[in-house]
């Protein structure tokens, strides 16, 4: 079954006619209609009991040969006022794009059907294509499939299939057309499913098992690894994919220790990563020492993953590891502002997450297969993202706002309040503490009591004000001041 390189973009490709929309009721309409202006009874039921073919395939069994061709433009002609109205989508039309949506893919249209009036169909309904080919048939769909990278296509017919095969695409067909099964098979199929109501489940089965699987040859043909590994749902994914592609003789942890690492976070770290045979090297990394990091700016991200890259790339050497990677993800690729993996790409990291597709729910999901307890480990990040722009980092800094954390988290905690986000941002002068939206509604409402004592608790750690924010817990909120 032919598989998506992880770093091709998804591209798939959907029949119109009897794929994504019932073409039947259209169809028929207009059949009548030519049928009265041409004085021919067409046996409507039967042309329209396996749609697909060219019309000019369908008329020319009822048709002299000569009359053919001028009956197809006519037919062309009626279509829009008899036709588009009446047709509706099939069910799970408009789920299954949503679901290439969801993987960042396009969504091409590949049919045998006029160009205009396909387009028609797809305006009137509402269909998110990005982009409509016409008047194709058969294995002559395969080069519009191809010119688009299209990678999957979805029809009902078997000369969908041949197109698809043709392409070098994955063949997916659905039963809502005329064709058996049995007929799809046949023909060469790598996929039958019963509507377009079942695909988004099977596209995220298909791209989790095709990614997971180019993850592995991706490691294994790295040979031996070192991940910079900090314990978060990602970096401990990438490690135990590691040791299952390599071995863990072949694989080792690091984790640089610093005041950005809450001391929270290290002793879980180490017992996930020797739970699974591998050793964690904690070597110290300064990056405190870096102007541009202390700074503040944007870019702080950037000196701190320029310090722990050249703190491990000689430390892989030693160990005779051919490379270092981190855990950066598909996500992160296209999340917008990112020194960090700018820094660590101009250093020589590997990212065999990000290479492999790997997006973060994919990630959390395969961690859940593999039994992994980091698989709903909420995100982390380092101490010095809780510190606004343009505010200085130092170690006082990061120690009041990690002594404020676990304040808060203790005193919830004695009160049988669940948490699972929470930031102290640090101001300067003052706190604003992010926690759970939903217990901002609840437990936590700004003017009740344990609000009042939990920022009571916040203020103690060092902090002259503090304040919960009534927009909740925002991942990267630090980030909004640096948007124009």
């Amino acid at each position: 079954m032919p598989g998506l390189p992880s770093t091709t973009p998804l591209v798939v490709g959907f029949d119109l006619d009897m794929t994504l929309i019932d073409t039947v009721p259209g169809f028929s309409a207009t059949l009548r209609v030519l049928g009265a202006e041409l004085g021919v009874e067409f046996p409507v039921a039967e042309m329209t009991a396996r749609l697909g073919p060219p019309l000019d395939h369908l008329l020319s069994e009822h048709l002299a040969e000569e009359a053919v061709a001028s009956a197809g433009d006519r037919f062309r002609e009626l279509y829009p006022d008899h036709a588009v109205a009446p047709v509706p989508v099939l069910p799970g039309a408009h789920e299954a794009i949503a679901a290439v949506r969801r993987a960042r893919g396009r969504v091409v249209v590949v049919t045998g059907k006029f160009p205009d009036n396909a387009r028609r169909h797809v305006d009137h309904l509402g269909l998110d294509v990005d982009h409509v080919e016409g008047w194709v048939w058969g294995v002559g769909k395969a080069d519009a499939l191809r010119r688009e990278g299209a990678s999957i296509y979805v029809g009902d017919h078997v000369h969908d299939v041949e197109g698809a095969l043709a392409a070098g695409a994955l063949s997916v067909s659905v039963l809502t057309g005329g064709c058996t099964r049995e007929e799809l098979l046949d023909a060469g199929t790598h996929v039958v499913l019963d509507g377009l109501e079942e695909f988004p489940a099977w596209l995220d089965e298909h791209l989790l098992s095709t990614r997971l699987a180019a993850l592995e040859a991706d490691l294994r043909e790295r040979g031996s690894v070192l991940v910079a590994y900090s314990g978060g749902a990602d970096s401990a994914f990438l490690l135990a994919a590691a040791v299952r592609a390599l071995g863990a003789d072949r694989v080792a942890a690091a984790t640089g220790y610093s005041h950005s690492l809450p001391q929270v976070e290290r002793d879980p770290a180490r017992a996930f990563a020797e739970s699974i045979g591998v050793e964690v090297l904690t070597p110290r990394t300064n990056e405190m020492e870096r102007e541009g990091y202390r700074a503040n700016s944007g870019d702080r991200c950037f000196f701190c993953k320029a310090e722990l890259l050249d703190v491990l790339t000689p430390l892989a050497a030693e160990r005779g590891l051919a490379h270092v990677a981190t855990g950066t993800n598909a996500d992160d690729a296209v999340a917008g502002f990112r020194p960090g993996i700018r820094a660590a790409a101009e250093r020589g990291a590997i990212t065999p997450l990000r290479d492999a597709g790997l997006s973060k729910a994919q990630i959390r999901e395969a961690s859940r297969r593999w039994g992994l307890p980091t698989w709903d480990k909420p995100a982390a990040a380092c101490l010095s993202s809780r510190v606004a722009y343009g505010v200085e980092v130092t170690p006082h800094r990061l120690a009041r706002v990690e002594r404020a954390e676990a304040a808060v988290r203790a005193a919830l905690g004695r009160h049988g309040v669940p948490v699972r986000d929470l930031r102290v941002r640090d101001l300067g002068d003052r706190a604003s503490v992010e926690i759970d939206a939903v217990l901002l509604e609840g437990p936590l409402h700004p003017d009740g009591e344990l609000a009042t004592s939990l920022l009571a608790d916040v203020r103690g750690a060092g902090f002259a004000e503090a304040a919960l924010d009534p927009r909740g817990f925002r991942s990267g909120s630090m980030n909004d001041a640096l948007r124009p």
